[in-house]
């Protein structure tokens, strides 16, 4: 009858030698291999401006879709005036759109820089993207609302506009309240 220790260690010995043996075909000194993976991407100009609008359409629609979603239609609602029922959550959820726009929209103007004509559509509006930095924090505390809608609602409309004029149509795409958090 065979005792269990020598199995063991025959067993040990096998998955050791085999993985040995594999460890020294993958170390092979094969150069085709080598110089195949340190050759740059074959990516196109082409390619790259296509990708930049097509990650521009989709931050930029995040952008809108939480605008419009969490700020502009409770905005219309009146759930921000005083006495309101649900607004301190309703701001607080603005706040946190009012981030998370920011966050998508410079994302889009970094993105527009890889698409010449997209690049100098959108250049003129980081001025005004970057003003809309210090609002969400004041949207969570309810002052002056009403700008500060309109500044979100005016400035999704110009980028919406400076997309189509370079043939990158943003659509609205409302984000899930999970990806709000995560910005």
């Amino acid at each position: 009858m065979l005792s269990s220790v020598p199995v063991r260690n025959a067993g040990v010995s096998l998955t050791l030698c085999c993985s040995l043996l594999v460890g020294a075909t993958a170390c092979g000194n094969d150069n085709a291999k080598e110089a195949e993976a340190s050759a740059p991407s074959a990516s196109s100009s082409a390619e790259k401006q296509k990708f930049a609008k097509t990650r521009f359409v989709a931050n930029a629609g995040l952008a809108a879709g939480a605008t419009y979603q969490w700020i502009v239609k409770p905005w219309r609602a009146g759930k921000f005036k005083k006495g309101a029922d649900g607004r301190k959550f309703a701001l607080v959820k603005a706040g946190l759109a009012g981030a998370f726009t920011y966050n998508r929209l410079k994302a889009a103007t970094k993105n527009a820089k890889g698409d010449p004509t997209l690049s100098k559509a959108v250049a003129p509006l980081s001025e005004s993207i970057e003003k809309l930095k210090d609002l969400p924090s004041k949207l969570r505390k309810g002052d002056s609302t009403d700008s500060i809608v309109k500044d979100f609602d005016g400035v999704i409309n110009s980028v919406k506009g400076a997309g189509k004029e370079a043939g990158a149509e943003v659509k609205d795409k409302v984000p899930s309240a999970g990806e709000l958090g995560n910005g």
